[in-house]
């Protein structure tokens, strides 16, 4: 069973998570098994307050949650998150733990910031790019690209492109087969193509 921890924070964006989950827990409902076991984490708040009031209560902390294999840090407003060193230093020291790390929209800046991704191409909400390439001009950022791989780093774009990315994590680390059968369950018309 794959470990799939979703990183979660005050105005994050609701989908940047909520798609995602869904795509694992639902991945996991129509499998022959049980691939993946996902939760959602956050810094220490017992409800995260996410964007447009929308309460959520977190699994875990970063101080008490299980091995994450899968980790995947969500956007939404970062400007503060980025600023939270501990928050930073955990992100950096799972990435060297987990197989794969992954963000959604402005996620990546959190990525950028823990030094997870350096010179690596990356891509992040539309309305963010321009930020992102200013403040880490190292970094190879796509434009009009639903999601970018580089191996054990894959980032999206905003909002919905995370539910494609999440459907591709899915391939990648079950089966095409299972993303396929997942996004049909969804009823969602998957873009397979970066």
């Amino acid at each position: 069973m794959i470990n799939v921890g979703i990183y979660i924070y005050d105005n994050a964006e609701v989908l940047d998570f909520s798609g995602p989950f869904e795509v694992f827990t639902t991945a996991t409902r129509v499998s022959d098994g049980e691939p993946f076991n996902t939760f959602l984490i956050n810094e220490v708040n017992d409800v995260v307050i996410a964007r447009a009031g929308y309460k959520v209560v977190p699994d875990y902390q970063m101080k008490n949650h299980p091995p994450i294999d899968l980790l995947i840090i969500v956007g939404g407003d970062h400007t503060l998150e980025v600023d939270k060193q501990n928050v930073v230093t955990w992100i950096s020291e799972q990435s060297q733990k987990v197989k794969c790390i992954a963000s959604v929209c402005t996620g990546a800046f959190l990525l950028a910031k823990a030094g997870v991704v350096t010179h690596n191409e990356v891509t992040t909400h539309w309305e963010d790019i321009a930020d992102l390439r200013s403040q880490y001009p190292e970094l190879h950022v796509k434009e009009n690209v639903r999601w970018v791989d580089e191996g054990n780093i894959v980032t999206s774009g905003g909002i919905s492109a995370g539910i494609d990315m999440s459907l591709h994590l899915v391939s990648k680390l079950s089966s095409a087969e299972l993303a396929e059968a997942t996004a049909k369950q969804m009823e969602f018309t998957w873009t397979k193509n970066q």
